[in-house]
């Protein structure tokens, strides 16, 4: 050691600097979140354009297929009504954690799958764990930025990683199946999500808050909409009596958030006007786009014989609008309020879905994929705005549970809306397919309606 004092005295406080904490970067922790987000984004369109050659190479029918996305996306979007409050039970950062390991562990589980009833059930486990991810990878960043400029910033760079997950789904599914096989699909998630993992501890942990669950409301939830869904895609007398359950569990769901203390869906939400409005535009919205998106990946292969990766590329003009379209709708809400995007959107949707009912088996795929684009223009146009508009249309204590019911009826629509119109097609293709373009039509003109009653720019402004 140096005779020194002074030299003594600075080694002896890079020593107690050293012995420091170090403080967890935001960056990371941002990071983290927003590769969560994505990977469960990315999970929910990466899988369409694999369909067929699921299909192939585990003898599944139709049904077998909605299955495959619908398994997903039904678990996902039920759970999603009380998964915030077990992000709060637990902490956001363990359940995030948590979530992340089932995901990639459920994913192995796809890649793996032997037949197509094992693939279907790692699914589920899937879904599940993208319903705790969600609200969990939110809070992180939420903790991370105490500055509410920067962390809108960080929010903003977090939800543009999901629409680039989406978007890219299509094209990721098509090159992974192409260039591998579709089991590929699943098996990129496992180092995403080990970089998740080492990346997550950096990031403070969370505290636990009591958060109250609604066990009995959560329970019917599920098996309303996953009695539903069976009724939708089975047929037959499995599906009436499938039907029946539900009808039976929707009511007793809705008897039980009437009189429940801390019901998952307080009904009084949608006295406003504003929350049915924007609710139902989303429902339409996600049955038109992600409904879409599952039939013409089946129409690309099965009904015009392209490859996995033509057709995820066909979808590259419709995909490749979505992110930069979210951005301006948002400052066109800022600007003029989210009515006037919102109209517009729907309209332009509406106007997309018409087009496509001129597409049959010969015609040239490159066409497709350009009328395409209008659908997707519109609903990406449209959903930013109502969801400013929900946020606006609630109290600040309820906007994370305004946020929840939103996006659990956009997943729900979307996984019914699959099941829905697989069954059409399977009945004759193109004239199944062309169905389902007008009764994604008649919703969004009914929610086109329904938006006209929305408060103009100077309220929203104010």
């Amino acid at each position: 050691m140096s005779s020194n004092p002074t030299l003594q005295a600075d080694e002896l406080a890079e020593s107690e600097r050293a012995l420091e904490p170090t403080r967890p970067s935001p960056a990371l922790t941002l990071t983290a979140a927003l590769l969560g987000f994505a990977l469960i984004c990315l999970d929910a369109s990466v899988v369409n354009v694999a369909l067929p050659a699921i299909g192939d190479s585990l003898d599944g029918g139709m049904s077998g297929l909605q299955w495959v996305v619908d398994a997903y996306t039904l678990a996902f979007a039920a759970l999603m009504l009380s998964t915030g409050a077990f992000a709060d039970r637990a902490g956001a950062s363990r359940a995030y954690a948590l979530g992340t390991v089932v995901f990639t562990l459920a994913s192995v589980a796809c890649g793996l799958a032997p037949n197509l009833p094992t693939l279907i059930g790692a699914r589920v486990v899937q879904g599940v764990a993208a319903a705790a991810v969600l609200p969990a990878s939110l809070a992180l960043v939420r903790q991370a930025y105490a500055d509410p400029a920067r962390r809108a910033r960080a929010v903003a760079l977090w939800a543009a990683g999901g629409s680039a997950a989406v978007a890219l789904g299509p094209v990721a599914g098509g090159a992974l199946t192409t260039a591998w096989d579709w089991r590929g699909i699943f098996f990129v998630n496992v180092p995403i999500g080990l970089v998740i993992l080492a990346l997550l501890i950096r990031a403070p942990r969370s505290e636990r808050r009591p958060a109250p669950l609604d066990v009995p409301g959560q329970v019917t939830a599920v098996v309303a909409l996953t009695a539903l869904a069976f009724a939708v895609i089975e047929g037959g007398t499995a599906g009436w009596a499938a039907l029946a359950v539900a009808v039976v569990a929707a009511v007793a769901f809705l008897r039980i958030e009437a009189r429940g203390a801390h019901p998952v869906v307080p009904l009084d939400l949608f006295r406003n006007r504003t929350v049915t409005a924007t609710v139902a535009a989303g429902a339409a919205v996600s049955v038109a786009f992600y409904s879409l998106v599952f039939v013409f990946s089946l129409f690309f292969q099965q009904v015009q014989g392209r490859s996995a990766l033509h057709a995820g590329l066909l979808f590259l003009p419709m995909t490749g609008l979505i992110a930069v379209t979210n951005v301006v709708a948002g400052k066109l809400a800022g600007r003029y309020g989210p009515r006037l995007p919102m109209l517009v959107g729907q309209a332009l949707a509406v106007v997309g879905l018409l087009l496509l009912l001129y597409v049959d088996a010969g015609t040239p795929s490159s066409l497709v994929a350009v009328l395409l684009a209008p659908m997707a223009l519109g609903c990406a146009l449209t959903v930013p705005p109502l969801t400013a508009a929900m946020m606006d249309a609630v109290p600040a204590e309820r906007a994370g549970l305004a946020a929840g019911v939103l996006n659990a009826a956009r997943q729900v629509s979307g996984g019914l809306g699959i099941a829905a119109f697989g069954a059409l097609i399977s009945d004759g293709f193109v004239g199944g397919m062309r169905l389902s373009l007008v009764i994604s039509a008649a919703l969004l003109t009914v929610t086109f309606a329904l938006s006209c009653r929305l408060a103009g720019p100077s309220a929203s402004s104010a």
